[in-house]
């Protein structure tokens, strides 16, 4: 070494053996030593590789990171938007299958109503006695087409087809809309690191609490460290040639060691340069440090991978950072192109909803006007059935009133032949008493026979009033009180 101390660290407590070699050969065997450890200058130059890539990354991540933030700030705003457009469209979407769900409720009351009314109609039979003898027996559904029933019930159908078509379409587009939100919002949310915070720019953790700077800082101590160590390795090794200079048949051997040392390592004094005379207290000293300092040289080339160990532990973090950093910016900048696209579609996205809203408002109210349509033929059937009853009322009345002119026809019969056959008698007597007195000649209808009368039916091709069992009647009665 250049003084007569120590420029190694403390060696680590160990036992050496005794040496019983020359002392040329035992320098020698130190040189050897010394200059294998100077290898560590890879080492070294390793550590100032990972802390200019370090340095360069931490620039990178800066500008990566604002960039990604700029997008995100951006993409976070416009994808806010799409989410409330996308609202307003579901809210649509459920407002129409709501209204939808209520028309349909209403067909269904209105088909119920109009079948039970039809069921009365099929259990209800018209009286044998009202219709032809012979004709088989009938029900009033039989008097009822319900071609035009159907017809309305078929156009119902068509429209509710076509807006549940429409609404399948809508609520389709819909789900497509909000898959692509999704997607952005899925894309965004790769931007987070390991301890679930948001990247805000070089400051940010690269795990455990760390931040990238200070893992920067932290390998140039580890680099510092190592550069400390290859100068005391340096030291050690220009000692080492320079106690075999002062030694005896050493300075060949300090030249071809000097002659063959690692890239970037110099002598302090070349081989061949005469020693300079020292005296032999200074010899002693100089061989005591020597043989300390060879003790360590093993522990600091030890200490120097440790510290490249370390560093490239750290490295491994800082690319990892770096590259998830990098697939965030990929991931915001699939997110804006894919918003782009989006943003192109958002136009459609919000006519369609405008134009279902106005087909559904047709169409609702060409439902509207059907289950009108189905109340008029239900309520038109439920008056044909009120109208059968009274039909029954009505028959039974007209069959009392003709029963009554009956009686008073044959009242009226029996009144006439009466006096018919009274006035026969008195004639007989008149003619008994004054006939003989009388000529025949007198009056041409002396002898005559009184006028005689009959009652008949004005019209005898008017039908009879059928006879109706009471017990139907008075039930059409019922029927009738039952709904007033």
């Amino acid at each position: 070494m250049a003084s007569s101390s120590s420029s190694l660290p403390p060696p680590s407590p160990r036992i050496r053996p005794p040496t019983t070699n020359s002392p040329l050969d035992t320098l020698v065997s130190h040189l050897l030593a010394s200059k294998k450890s100077l290898s560590t200058i890879h080492d070294v130059q390793r550590a100032n590789d990972l802390c200019t890539s370090t340095r360069t990354a931490l620039e990178q991540t800066a500008i990566t990171t604002a960039r990604t933030s700029f997008l995100r700030s951006g993409i976070t705003s416009q994808v806010s938007v799409l989410q409330q457009v996308y609202q307003n469209t579901s809210t649509t979407a459920r407002q129409v299958k709501s209204e939808f769900e209520s028309v349909v409720r209403d067909l269904d009351e209105a088909d119920a109503r109009l079948r039970a009314t039809l069921d009365q109609l099929r259990g209800t039979f018209v009286e044998a006695r009202l219709r032809p003898e012979g004709e088989e027996r009938r029900n009033l559904l039989d008097f009822v087409d319900e071609g035009g029933m159907e017809g309305v019930f078929g156009a119902v159908r068509g429209v509710l087809d076509g807006a549940g078509e429409g609404m399948k379409e809508f609520a389709d587009s819909n789900k497509g809309f909000e898959e692509e939100i999704w997607k952005v919002g899925n894309l965004l949310g790769g931007g987070k690191d390991t301890m679930g915070q948001e990247n805000d720019g070089g400051s940010v953790e690269v795990g455990r609490g760390m931040h990238l700077p200070g893992i920067l800082q932290e390998m140039e101590d580890h680099a510092r460290n190592m550069a400390a160590n290859l100068e005391s390795l340096v030291s050690h090794l220009d000692l080492c040639a320079k106690a075999i200079r002062h030694t005896e048949g050493g300075g060949d051997a300090a030249m071809r060691i000097a002659s063959d040392l690692p890239e970037g390592v110099d002598l302090g004094q070349d081989a061949d340069d005469a020693p300079e005379r020292i005296g032999e207290e200074q010899w002693t000293d100089m061989m005591r440090v020597l043989e300390e300092d060879a003790g360590q040289v093993e522990d600091v080339v030890m200490d120097i991978r440790e510290h490249l160990a370390g560093m490239e532990a750290l490295y491994e973090r800082v690319e990892s950072h770096t590259d998830r950093l990098a697939k965030d910016h990929a991931s915001t900048t699939a997110a804006f192109r894919l918003l782009e696209d989006i943003g192109s579609k958002l136009p459609g996205y919000i006519t369609q909803s405008q134009v279902f809203l106005i087909r559904w408002d047709e169409d609702k109210e060409k439902i509207e006007e059907r289950l009108e349509e189905l109340e008029g033929i239900r309520e038109f059937y439920d008056g044909f059935l009120r109208a059968y009853d009274n039909l029954l009322i009505e028959v039974g009345r007209r069959k009392a009133l003709e029963m009554k002119m009956e009686k008073v026809v044959q009242e009226a019969k029996s009144q006439l032949e009466k006096l018919y056959e009274d006035d026969v008698e008195e004639r007989e007597a008149f003619r008994n008493e004054e006939g003989h007195f009388l000529p025949q000649d007198i009056w041409p209808g002396l002898a005559a026979r009184p006028l005689r009368f009959d009652i008949l039916p004005v019209d005898e091709s008017a039908a009879r009033v059928p006879d109706i069992s009471k017990s139907v009647i008075h039930r059409a009665i019922r029927r009738i009180h039952a709904e007033r």
